[in-house]
């Protein structure tokens, strides 16, 4: 008997199934549309590209533009690529336009329905970026695709590691730009540490799409992209803290073994907070509860735990001077590798070691905020129905499965699962020989490196040829996926392999025909390709019928989806195929989620060895088992994304600050306002409001004004006059700081106040924004103990990191106008004495004029000052072409 839900389906379709008839009526259009561009030559359809940018930059929708720029690109395709896109990639096309998740099966086209949407967002002028899961497919489909977009008129650029950075910008200024994730967040990061607008790469976050999109932004979004740098030198900190703690007793903290965490009693607290406050470490109006104590508690914490929880010649060894960690499961060295968040320093300074200076956070952006930038964003995947609850709640996207081309042919067969591992591998091993008896191709998943490397090694022994795949390179990766299609072919990958190449039966014609031409460079490359075009068919046939791909899993991951896509490799575009998982009681997921009562049961139906028991209920019970691994691993993500949305929010407020910044030509009013802002500050600490004359501390705003603004004012004078309040010595005080400053600027020259007034903010920001990060990380190091008191810790979190926020804007607009009151032009005399040091340094120390008496002053031939061509090409540290004998760099070299 059908249930209710199944038979409300039957009549009203699916929510999904909805969807996919909504976008039917734009497909009939785009098809109805394919004669009339069909006729077009191809400089007609460069010309409608113009148009259509034309139309789209002066406000037309893109929405109403869509039909013709998707028959725009379907017959520009069918030209380059001899690919004539189906009906459900334009569907696939019009949801990503949308700002959704395309779901669509292995071998659907992915890599061409993205050029559709991209094209069609690109005529705004603002630029798409395909995203894609490595540097070797973003070369790839860049290559690719780029033949269509240049049919098109459109412009394609690359990114990839260590790229030039006048290439970085010319690929970032391109109409489509691929790239990955990383470098993407990582030019983000890099453009907002940047001092000039020039030197920024990317050009504003218009639309992505992101391919392998639940990869990208699910398994990679766990853990934050950071730039990091060394720190500056704290080692007095870590050695006066380190003498502090012999001087605890057991009252002052509670240590659990377990897990290494120290926590410090109240008793704790107050002996510390006096002990600090002796050191001088702790100010005397400041408790270790404020927020701005977050540094030194978390010093503290490190060096209890390195004294109390981590042991010599247990946890680390010391060898020649250096703190070495001992692996605890092998009891090996483990040379390079540190402690973070400053225990290694601990340890160093409880063992009189010279202490490393420790990393610090320069940037940090999670996946999840940096792809939220973008106005929209859309992805393509195989598999990302199960994690549709989180796309929606994070991003904001929907998920639509694409109906296949064709229908699915393949077979998936019941789990079959054995009592032990042994049985289970020894079953395999069987099967895999069966099926690679009768020709039919084996794809074999695995879950690690380890486990692909043992069964290979049984397969040895069983005396069946095959190939091993691990990721570790992408280039070869693809020509062994490429083969894992032909007949008797048996290929050892684990689940994360092969990403990005469809695996076509009979192999890949392409991969075959480069193969034969670079064996025949004299050949006919005509003939050549008519021959293997006719030996692939004839392979591709003999596949079929030996049954296809056979896709044979070792083990059920913690994620559906990942399972799913290891399946999918098989029965593309309605190719025959099959598809079984063998699993063991002993394996992981097994292990975790009752396979105690799954055994008696076994043992109960008396199960002999060898046997395996294949049934729906198992199956059932494994899926819900792994949505449940799902749903926690989907909490700790958000609970991680909670705590970084409190910092992103700063980090906005930063970066869109340096960018105004950098944008304006005159910061002059900037940095009067903070100056305005400070003089309130010290005015409000001096002169409390509603208090008597004789409760100011005149005295005290005379030397701060002195110190902070460096002019020297009658404040105590003004105080004395009769009827002046603190609203008239603020005015006072704006208007000799801001005549104290015209002077300045007109000793410097207009220009050069500017940029000094600019550079001064950037370095600032940039130098209190790296401390505040330190500040954060380790608040959200010590902020989870607040649970043990019912307080919620990511409340309190939010809380004092925007105390913190506030307190380094304050502590900013002081260290900024207090740099600018003490920057001063350098006469004649301290010119020419900096000159003579730097020279002497660049050139090992010799003094300027023995240097100057080596060089006869001859200029390079035909060398004219005011004509670069006549200067050659000489390296920045070679003699400059003028014959100065200065460096080139420090000569005309500064000016060119």
């Amino acid at each position: 008997m059908l249930g209710l839900g199944t038979i409300t389906k039957k009549v009203f379709g699916t929510p999904n199934d909805r969807k996919v008839k909504t976008v039917r009526p734009l497909v009939a259009k785009i098809n109805a549309l394919e004669p009339e561009f069909e006729a077009l030559s191809d400089d007609e359809i460069k010309q409608r590209t113009e148009q259509l940018a034309m139309r789209a930059q002066s406000g037309e929708k893109l929405d109403a533009l869509l039909p013709e720029a998707f028959a725009n690109v379907r017959e520009a395709a069918r030209r380059a690529l001899g690919l004539r896109a189906f009906d459900t990639q334009l569907m696939g096309g019009i949801f990503l336009h949308q700002g959704n998740i395309a779901e669509m099966k292995t071998g659907e086209g992915k890599t061409l329905v993205a050029t559709f949407p991209a094209y069609l967002n690109a005529l705004s002028g603002k630029g798409v970026h395909i995203v894609t899961v490595n540097d070797y497919l973003a070369k790839r489909d860049a290559e690719w695709m780029g033949k269509v977009y240049s049919a098109l008129g459109l412009t394609t650029g690359v990114i990839y590691p260590q790229q030039p950075d006048g290439e970085k910008k010319d690929a970032y200024a391109a109409d489509i730009t691929y790239a990955t994730n990383n470098e993407l967040g990582f030019d983000y990061l890099r453009d907002n540490m940047r001092s000039n607008l020039s030197e920024m790469a990317q050009r504003g976050h218009n639309y992505a799409i992101v391919d392998e999109v639940d990869s990208i932004l699910i398994d990679e979004a766990r853990t934050p992209l950071i730039i990091s740098g060394p720190s500056d030198d704290r080692s007095n900190l870590y050695l006066t803290i380190d003498k502090l703690i012999p001087e605890l007793t057991e009252e002052h903290y509670k240590l659990d073994e377990k897990t290494r965490v120290v926590t410090i009693t109240d008793e704790g607290n107050d002996f510390i907070e006096q002990r600090l406050r002796e050191m001088e470490l702790l100010p005397e109006e400041q408790s270790l509860y404020d927020p701005e104590s977050t540094s030194l508690v978390h010093h503290v914490t490190e060096a209890l735990k390195a004294h109390k929880a981590f042991h010599k010649d247990k946890d680390y060894m010391v060898r020649d001077n250096e703190v070495m960690l001992v692996d605890e499961f092998t009891g090996r060295m483990m040379k390079g590798r540190r402690l973070s968040g400053g225990l290694h320093q601990a340890i160093e300074a409880k063992e009189g070691c010279p202490i490393q200076p420790e990393n610090i956070t320069l940037a940090s952006v999670t996946f999840q905020n940096y792809f939220r930038l973008y106005d929209k964003l859309a992805g393509m995947t195989g598999t990302a129905a199960t994690e549709a609850e989180e796309f929606a709640e994070i991003y904001g996207l929907g998920v639509v499965e694409m109906p296949t081309n064709k229908p699915i042919a393949r077979i998936d067969e019941h789990d079959a699962i054995y009592r032990t591992a042994k049985e289970k591998y020894e079953a395999i091993v069987e099967e895999i020989k069966k099926a690679h008896e009768t020709g039919q191709p084996v794809l074999v998943g695995t879950t690690s490196i380890e486990k692909s490397e043992f069964l290979s090694q049984l397969l040895q022994q069983a005396g069946v040829p095959h190939n091993v795949l691990n990721a570790r390179q992408h280039e070869k990766e693809a020509e062994i996926v490429g083969n894992a299609g032909t007949l008797g072919a048996v290929t050892i990958a684990t689940n994360m392999a092969g990403r990005g190449t469809d695996i076509k039966l009979g192999g890949n014609i392409d991969m075959k025909i480069m193969a034969a031409l670079e064996a025949s460079p004299d050949g006919d490359p005509e003939e050549i390709r008519a021959r293997i075009e006719a030996e692939h068919v004839k392979a591709e046939e003999e596949v079929k019928a030996a049954g296809g791909l056979y896709v044979l899993a070792t083990e059920r991951h913690e994620s559906r989806r990942i399972d799913n896509q290891l399946r999918g490799r098989s029965g593309r575009q309605g190719d025959p195929g099959r598809s079984s998982f063998f699993l063991s009681l002993e394996d992981d997921l097994m292990r975790i989620f009752g396979s105690e009562r799954l055994d008696k049961m076994l043992s109960t139906l008396g199960m002999k060895e060898g046997e395996a028991i294949a049934h729906p209920w198992v199956n059932k019970s494994l899926e819900k088992a792994q949505a449940k691994v799902e749903g926690r691993n989907f909490d700790i993500r958000k609970q991680l994304l909670k705590y970084d949305d409190v910092m992103n929010d700063q980090r906005k407020a930063i970066f869109g600050q340096r960018m105004e910044i950098m944008e304006a030509d005159e910061v002059g009013e900037i940095a009067q306002d903070m100056r305005h802002q400070v003089i309130d500050d010290l005015v409000d600490q001096h002169i409390p409001a509603k208090s008597y004359a004789d409760q100011w501390d005149t005295q005290g705003l005379y030397v701060a004004v002195m110190e902070t603004l460096g002019i020297d004012v009658p404040v105590i004078a003004w105080a004395e006059e009769e009827g002046v309040d603190d609203g008239d010595i603020r005015e006072r005080l704006y208007e000799a700081s801001d005549k104290f400053m015209a002077k300045k600027a007109a000793d410097f020259g207009p220009e050069q106040m500017r940029n000094i007034e600019k550079q001064l903010l950037l370095q600032t920001i940039d130098g209190k924004w790296r401390d505040h990060l330190l500040k954060l990380e380790h608040l959200r190091s010590v902020v989870g103990f607040r649970g043990y008191a019912q307080r919620d810790p990511l409340n309190e979190y939010k809380t004092e990191s925007f105390q913190l926020f506030e307190s380094m804007l304050d502590s900013l607009r002081q260290d900024v106008t207090e740099k600018l009151s003490k920057v001063r032009p350098l006469s004649e005399e301290e010119q020419k004495q900096l000159l003579q040091q730097f020279m002497a340094q660049q050139n090992g120390g010799q003094p300027v004029e023995e240097l100057e008496a080596e060089h006869e002053d001859v200029a390079a031939p035909g060398f004219d000052e005011n004509d670069q061509a006549t200067w050659g090409n000489p390296g920045r540290n070679s003699p400059c072409p003028c014959g100065s004998g200065k460096k080139f760099k420090h000569c005309h070299g500064q000016l060119a």
